[in-house]
């Protein structure tokens, strides 16, 4: 019997695996009609219907002739793509990460690509309001789905599928959608923003002395008009052009007075774009001769590339990695390569673009996902059609459609915003950029001060290269770290609010300077529990088992799991006292307690409160950069590659809160962010200082910062992973069990945990309650299991757990429940 059918036309009937954008285990076939046979490609979108009436775009995944055994396949309904928009590598990567993660292929998928190039019948679509088209390029289809979205504001599919009385509307609206006529509904996210400045010029009609005298005549009787021009004729004459902001310096005169001057036609004011760094930071971006030791890692680098396809630069804070990188990039662009460059937080992407843009032009572009989808729709295309050389983003930016990779660079490789927690696929962009990078034959350089222990074990082990930058680029001195007891300082009564003498005593010395101070507190909010001092009751989360914190700025108290609030206590609910007493710090109170202790100072907080609106990051970054900002508070936000020459103090206000954390990697996690938050200060010509406060300062640790220490951290750390069965010794795989019902879920967790004990023996621990046990109304519990990579088969185990979780979730007596698995948790 044939595996294939045959038509009158002796032509093949072809079938093809698609992956939907669901959460839907596998793979589904379609058949395809005939008349499509020649367009088939793996890669290319088509349109399919699943289910009785949704419609979904899916990428076809394999292409072959033998017709699915359980089911009957429905046809195709049409296929979008003159190319492919995914390319094979895209595709082995999806798998892997299905694979590996535990999660299904639609669940990348839906991470993977941009919503504008995933239409389904769900789907809203809009005018684009900004575009400007000549309706008569528009088709009669076309036209009458225009016409509807100017009657009514936004449409769904289903809805244009009505209007036309077709099934298959995706070519329409994919056309529409390369003219820029429509756009997908979307809210409009942050994305970068150029640094601009206000120049101010004088209009040609007063640029000849006749008219200029004029002028003057005119303004006699406005002094203040008078003075705004003098000052701009004095400043023109020594410089090229003039800044809004010198000339309102130089002529005393106010805002409203220049627009004045404008509104009468005296002074032009255009905003242009300027770097955000100074002329030194310029002059070691843009025209640097790289240092003997930097000449010399990258001479190593090149050389553990040969033999290596991954290779770890362990560079000190501020030691020039940077410019390496671009040496690297650089050759990589000599072979018509495409980079990318993949940096932990969006936040840090508006200061690297515009550093790497001062030395590559337009061959770079950023991507992440506050950009709105069209742009990253745009910007799939481009890297594509390989219009785009050097791609600079956060982790999503690793699923891209490069068509010629060849270099990666992962920078502050160590940091935990590379792993995705929540929704799958919970995915580790470092590993997932690897696994990317030997699919394509591109070269990895991880680059960190502070390697993660799993990628240092790796490079000591040999699987990747490892090359070492031990000084600061320019010979500047690493900071000179100070430990204060707070205990000691307590008692001593030389304490302010939560600022120990030597604390403060630095911070004036500081800005009597005129330099800038960093306050690192890892905890946002105001006071994170209010607890009543005659009960001990504190105001917790409806939904959650968390404290409540007291947000002062707003007068609520927040959730910060799920979001709640409520109104600020000022009586126990539970025995009506009137003593409410507020414990522990936030930034927000650090910044309130230093706004009266030095009312003459500009200060700023950078956290989530403060930078959750569009531009807002980089409004305080830019305020902090001109110096309109004398000291920062801020959460972890502070601690990740910021780069300014006149930061020389830091302060971390509680190093106890960061080290006392139920985590196995605590102490690592500690040591990176405390050498991180110190390797801010003195990154120019100026030693920096930092001051640590702390009640144990003898804690390993803090010991281990203060001597910059990496390797004693490195060696102890690994002792006790070995000890207690942690990565890199041991895989770890977490399965989180969820249920509204507690009772419900601590039986059936307990007999899931005992059943998967049958199978794995004591690798399976639990089930336990994890630190915080409840979150928007679900009860957690969660079972851990520790795998031996080196004697046990990690891909036998995953197939396992796939099988028991999926007759665990279809179970009749488990209703209700789900299951999410995190493999690599931490």
């Amino acid at each position: 019997m044939l595996d294939f059918e045959v038509d009158d036309e002796f032509q093949q009937t072809l079938f093809v695996e698609v992956v939907l954008p669901l959460a839907i285990p596998g793979t589904y076939t379609y058949r395809v009609p005939k008349h499509l046979n020649e367009r088939v490609e793996k890669g290319r979108r088509v349109v399919v219907q699943f289910g009785k009436s949704k419609i979904y775009t899916a990428i076809i995944f394999a292409i072959g002739t033998k017709a699915p055994i359980k089911y009957e396949a429905k046809y195709l309904l049409d296929i979008l793509d003159e190319n492919p928009i995914v390319t094979n590598a895209q595709l082995q990567l999806w798998r892997w990460l299905s694979d590996y993660y535990l999660c299904t292929l639609g669940e990348v998928m839906a991470a993977a690509l941009p919503s504008a190039l995933k239409l389904a019948s769900e789907t809203r679509v809009v005018l684009n309001p900004q575009h400007t088209f000549d309706k008569n390029l528009l088709n009669d289809r076309e036209f009458l789905i225009l016409d509807a979205l100017e009657l009514k504001q936004e449409l769904s599919i289903t809805e244009i599928t009505k209007i036309l009385a077709q099934k298959s509307v995706f070519p329409i609206l994919k056309s529409l959608l390369d003219k820029k006529v429509v756009f997908i509904l979307e809210e409009i996210e942050e994305k970068f923003q150029p640094k601009k400045i206000a120049i101010v010029s004088l209009h040609e009609n007063y640029q000849d002395k006749e008219n200029l005298k004029y002028l003057f005549n005119e303004l006699e009787k406005a002094p203040k008009q008078v003075d705004a021009l003098l000052a701009f004729l004095k400043l023109s004459k020594d410089q090229s052009e003039v800044k809004k902001a010198e000339l309102m310096e130089a002529s005393g005169v106010s805002s409203a007075i220049l627009k004045t001057l404008v509104d009468k036609g005296v002074f032009l004011i255009d905003r242009k774009i300027i770097s955000r760094f100074s002329s030194e930071d310029l002059a070691v971006i843009s025209d640097f001769t790289l240092s003997d030791e930097q000449q010399q890692a990258l001479t190593e680098l090149n050389l553990s590339f040969e033999e290596k396809p991954v290779v770890l630069l362990h560079g000190v804070t501020s030691a020039g990695k940077t410019q390496i990188y671009i040496r690297l990039i650089e050759a990589y662009l000599a072979k018509d390569k495409q980079i990318l460059y993949l940096l932990p937080e969006i936040a840090l992407t508006g200061q690297m673009i515009d550093r790497l843009k001062v030395y590559f032009k337009d061959q770079i572009i950023v991507y992440h996902s506050k950009f709105n989808d069209n742009e990253r729709a745009e910007i799939w295309q481009k890297v594509l059609n390989k219009e785009v050389k050097i791609v600079l983003g956060a982790r999503s930016a690793v699923f891209l459609p490069f068509a010629d990779l060849g270099f990666i660079i992962i920078d502050e490789e160590h940091e935990a915003s590379f792993k995705q927690f929540e929704p799958a696929p919970r995915y580790h962009a470092r590993d997932a950029a690897i696994v990317l990078a030997n699919i394509t034959h591109a070269k990895v350089l991880l680059g960190s001060a502070t390697p993660s222990l799993e990628t240092y074990f790796n490079a000591l082990n040999e699987k990747y290269g490892l090359v070492k930058l031990s000084t600061r680029y320019g010979g500047v001195k690493m900071p000179e770290i100070e430990v204060v007891s707070i205990s000691e300082e307590r008692n001593r009564k030389l304490i302010k609010e939560n600022f120990t003498s030597v604390l403060l005593d630095k911070i004036n010395e500081t800005l009597a300077l005129k330099e800038q101070v960093i306050l690192f507190q890892n905890r946002r909010g105001y006071v994170p529990i209010l607890i009543c001092k005659t009960c001990g009751n504190t105001p917790k989360c409806i939904n959650c088992d968390v404290s409540l914190t007291y947000h002062k700025a707003g007068g609520k108290l927040h959730c910060h799991y799920c979001g709640y609030k409520e109104d600020n206590i000022t009586e126990c609910p539970a025995c009506a006292s009137k003593h409410i007493e507020y414990k522990g710090l936030g930034t927000e109170k650090i910044e309130d307690d230093l706004k009266v202790i030095l009312p003459d100072v500009s200060i700023a907080r950078m956290d989530y409160d403060t930078t959750r609106n569009k531009n807002a990051h980089q409004v305080i970054l830019n305020d902090f950069e001109e110096r309109k900002i004398s000291i920062l508070v801020g959460t972890q936000m502070v601690a990740k590659g910021l780069d300014f020459e006149n930061i020389t103090l830091i302060g971390i206000i509680n190093a106890d809160s960061i080290i006392q954390f139920p985590d196995f990697r605590a102490y690592e996690r500690s040591f990176q962010l405390l050498s991180q938050v110190a390797g801010r200060a003195g990154r120019r010509s100026k030693q920096g200082k930092v001051i640590i406060q702390t009640y144990d300062t003898k804690h390993r640790v803090i010991q281990q910062v203060v001597d910059n220490d990496y390797e004693g951290m490195y060696r102890e750390e690994m002792i006790e992973r070995l000890q207690f069965k942690y990565p890199p010794f041991f895989k770890i795989i977490q399965l989180n069990i969820k249920h509204k019902d507690l009772g419900v879920l601590l039986r059936i967790s307990e007999s899931f945990a005992k059943l998967l004990r049958h199978h794995l023996g004591d690798m399976v621990l639990g089930p336990h309650s994890p630190l915080v046990a409840r979150v928007r109304n679900y009860y957690i519990q969660t079972i851990t299991i520790k795998i031996d990579w080196k004697s046990q088969s990690l891909i036998k185990i995953k197939n396992l757990l796939k099988e028991q979780v999926s007759v665990f979730e279809a179970s009749k007596d488990n209703k209700g429940v789900f299951v999410v698995i995190d493999v690599d948790p931490y």
